[in-house]
Formats: C-alpha cells, sequence, structure tokens
C-alpha cells in the first residue's frame, strides 16, 4: 500500500508539472483528489487494514495529499501570474502618444437668443415666468379678449385636442395666468419664453412650431411712453446701439392700441436696400397697451392699473441678426450650421 501511494504521488506531481492551463490543472486535482480518485479509494479502503497499519497508511495517505495540494496550488499560483503578464504585455499602451480630440457640443443658437434676450430684460427688472404648452381656450383666447368665433382667431390657426384644449397658438396665455394668480392685487413685470404652435406650411420664413418672448408690465400709471422705452432699450442693446427704431400702428385683440416696431436697417443703415425691402426699417415685433377687457378678466381694474405687453419670435430676430436666410436651418440640426454659432 505504500509502494501504491508513493507512485500515485510521483504520478501526480509529474501531471501538475506538464499541465499547461488552468483547466489543465483542475482535471489534474479532480482526478487524483476528487471523491473518485485513487487517494479517497485509500482512505476508504482503510477499514480493511490491521491495526497496526493503519496508523502508517494513514499519516502516509495524508501527506501524499498534502504534497499533490501544495504542487496543485502552486502551479496554479506559476500559471495565474504567466497569464496576467501575458495579459498586460498584450494590453500595453503607449501614454506619451496623443489623445484623440473629444468633440465638444454646444448650446443651440437659438437657446443662446432666448437666454441673450431673456438676461437683458431680467437687467431691466423684468423676471421669467412659465406655463403649460398644452392650454385651455380660455386662456389662449377669451381670456385675451378673443372670444369665440372672433375673426381674430383665424390669424392663429391652431392644434386643437379637444373642443377647450389646443397646443398654445402663443406665449399670452401664461401673462393672463400670471395676472390671474396675482388678482389684481399688485403689479405685473415678466416675460414668457417658449414653444408655440399654429397650423402654418413651413417653408423659408413659417413653421409650424417656433418659439416666442412675451412681455407684460401691468402697475398704476404705465404709459406708451414707458413701452417705447423699453423697446428701444433693447434695440440699442441687442442691435447695437446705432439701431434706431420707430412705432407703426397696427391691431392686436389684446391690446388697444396696439403698434408693430421696426428697427433701422443695419445693412444700408436706413438709405434703402434689398434686405429691407428699400425701406430701410426691418419689423421685429409687435406690442401695446394692454386692452382693458384684458385686465378686467384678470382681476385689475382698469380705472386704477395700466400696463402694455409685446412679443417677438426670437427665430426671427436670429435671421436678422446673424444673416440666417431660413428658418429651417434652426430645426434641421445640421451639424455644419449649429458649428458657425457654437460659442466655446
Amino acid at each position: 500500500m505504500q509502494e501504491k501511494l508513493q507512485a500515485l504521488q510521483t504520478e501526480a506531481l509529474e501531471h501538475v508539472e506538464q499541465a499547461k492551463t488552468l483547466a489543465d490543472l483542475q482535471n489534474v486535482r479532480v482526478s487524483y483528489l476528487g471523491k473518485k480518485g485513487p487517494i479517497t479509494e485509500v482512505l476508504r479502503g482503510m477499514g480493511k487494514l490491521s491495526p497496526e497499519e493503519r496508523p502508517v497508511i494513514g499519516e502516509l495517505a495524508n501527506k501524499v495529499r498534502e504534497a499533490i495540494t501544495e504542487a496543485l496550488d502552486t502551479k496554479k499560483q506559476n500559471l495565474e501570474e504567466a497569464a496576467l503578464n501575458e495579459q498586460l504585455k498584450s494590453e500595453t499602451i503607449d501614454v506619451t502618444l496623443p489623445g484623440r480630440p473629444v468633440q465638444v457640443g454646444g448650446s443651440h443658437l437659438l437657446t443662446d437668443i432666448v437666454t441673450e434676450i431673456e438676461d437683458l430684460f431680467i437687467g431691466m427688472g423684468f423676471e421669467i415666468k412659465e406655463g403649460p404648452e398644452v392650454e385651455t381656450d380660455y386662456y389662449n383666447f377669451e381670456a385675451l379678449n378673443l372670444p369665440k368665433d372672433h375673426p381674430a382667431r383665424d390669424m392663429q390657426d391652431s392644434f386643437y385636442i379637444t373642443e377647450e384644449l389646443l397646443l398654445r397658438t402663443h406665449t399670452s396665455p401664461v401673462q393672463a395666468r400670471t395676472m390671474g394668480e396675482y388678482k389684481g392685487n399688485k403689479p405685473v413685470k415678466m416675460i414668457c419664453p417658449g414653444k408655440v404652435y399654429r397650423r402654418d406650411t413651413d417653408d423659408a420664413t413659417h413653421s409650424h412650431q417656433f418659439t416666442q418672448v412675451e412681455g407684460l408690465y401691468v402697475d398704476k400709471d404705465v404709459r406708451m411712453s414707458d413701452l417705447k422705452g423699453v423697446l428701444n432699450q433693447f434695440a440699442k442693446q441687442f442691435f447695437g446701439e446705432e439701431r434706431e427704431i420707430r412705432l407703426r400702428p397696427s391691431f392686436f385683440p389684446f391690446t388697444e392700441p396696439s403698434v408693430e416696431m421696426d428697427i433701422s436697417c443695419k445693412v444700408c443703415h436706413g438709405e434703402g436696400c434689398s434686405v429691407c425691402k428699400k425701406t430701410g426699417w426691418i419689423e421685429i415685433l409687435g406690442g401695446g397697451m394692454v386692452h382693458p377687457d384684458v385686465l378686467e378678466m384678470a382681476g385689475y381694474d382698469p380705472e386704477v392699473y395700466s400696463g402694455f405687453a409685446f412679443g417677438m419670435g426670437p427665430e426671427r430676430i436670429a435671421m436678422l441678426k446673424y444673416g440666417v436666410d431660413d428658418i429651417r436651418h434652426f430645426y434641421t440640426n445640421d451639424v455644419r450650421f449649429l458649428k458657425q454659432y457654437h460659442q466655446a
């Protein structure tokens, strides 16, 4: 029995030495030390030995098991180290090589325009307000002096969801909601930027979805001259100190009187060119004094309070400021176009 155990040890150690992979080593472990291995069979047969042989064979069997186990562990460690070294060798990189340039994105041109407009009006004491894009017919029209069947609704062909819900056609509902929240108890000085939607045919100057920034100032003794002063300050800060403005009579259901504002053409400086259609002026926005009916519906006494409102399209402003000739460029996400206006 002793000779058999020593022969098993010699044989097992040879197989351990010959193992090339961890899988080979595991097969050796199972073959010699597993439940059906020869070492286990020797230990199971201890009961057949004489009392004098049992301690001798038992001690020898344990020594053989320990020798094989130690050899297996040593070989496993060597194989793992060799595999790791091979992996490190194959994955070696030259850290001194220059890296690939990272493409850094930037904010969209319209986002920059809206942010610039917001900053200008915040500097004049206005606060930013927001409202839902899915609006009720009441706030989108009726609260702005546009009752049902009013002919001016045709100017804003709308996307209706139900008879009383629609995608807002302007950001003016935010003004009506804000005045309603204040219940005529305090002044309002706000602008409300956001997306609006109208059933329009998309072309170089029109889009079914576009952006608006509208402003509202309601307080005691607000005059048309205040509106002109605010808009003049905006035009000079945004387009340059040399810009001049003019106000022309117009009509909007929610303002009375109503005006449209033009700025002097930056190309010809008012002399007349193809950009301004030989007039020397370019239309930029609309506004006027808040209609007394709108104030009254919002809870303000028109005998005490007055106010002005205005609205502008950031797309049109961006087109004028940067010479963009097609509004669709803002929405088609052509990286070549957007990169021209990226501010690092």
